[in-house]
């Protein structure tokens, strides 16, 4: 369980959960939020994954935008499933806002489920040979996994709270 404190203009940048489901509530404030769902359902003739060049160190990933809004809290919560529900996702606070997320199960690099963190690109940027009508492609975008997060501070905080028993 976490409590993500963000200033005006704070980002929780593009990242995933692999494996896991995430339970999301925005509890006060409004913030801006894409999630993306990796495409599966094109044609085969299609590509979905678009191979490194000499000029591209990583292969990108055709990823069908799930959410591109802004939300004010309190609102509604959303469940994000390992495959489905906007699992890739960034959050950018228009103003200072306060989310709450649990996971489960947790992160764990032994078991495969460490979190990790994309670039997005327009669709047009590779669009040549994939069958996508012309009106929706727009609400797809091309995802590549960085190789290393910079300038992301996140301050921990053990709960201080009342102590909870399990029954």
């Amino acid at each position: 369980m976490r409590i993500f404190c963000l200033p005006s203009s704070g980002v929780i940048p593009l990242h995933n959960h692999p494996g896991i489901t995430v339970f999301s509530k925005l509890l006060f404030g409004t913030m801006h939020i894409k999630s993306y769902d990796w495409v599966v359902d094109l044609p085969p003739e299609s590509p979905i994954i678009f191979k490194p060049t000499e000029y591209q160190a990583l292969e990108m990933r055709l990823a069908k935008v799930k959410v591109d809004a802004d939300f004010t809290g309190p609102c509604n919560p959303s469940i994000l499933y390992p495959e489905d529900g906007g699992n890739m996702h960034c959050f950018t606070a228009v103003t200072a806002c306060m989310l709450l997320d649990v996971l489960g199960p947790p992160y764990s690099d032994y078991e495969g489920r460490h979190c990790t963190y994309y670039n997005n690109y327009p669709f047009s940027n590779i669009s040549e040979g994939i069958s996508i009508p012309e009106e929706e492609r727009n609400g797809y975008e091309w995802l590549q996994e960085k190789e290393q997060l910079e300038d992301l501070e996140v301050d921990g905080k053990m709960y201080s709270g009342p102590k909870i028993h399990e029954s």
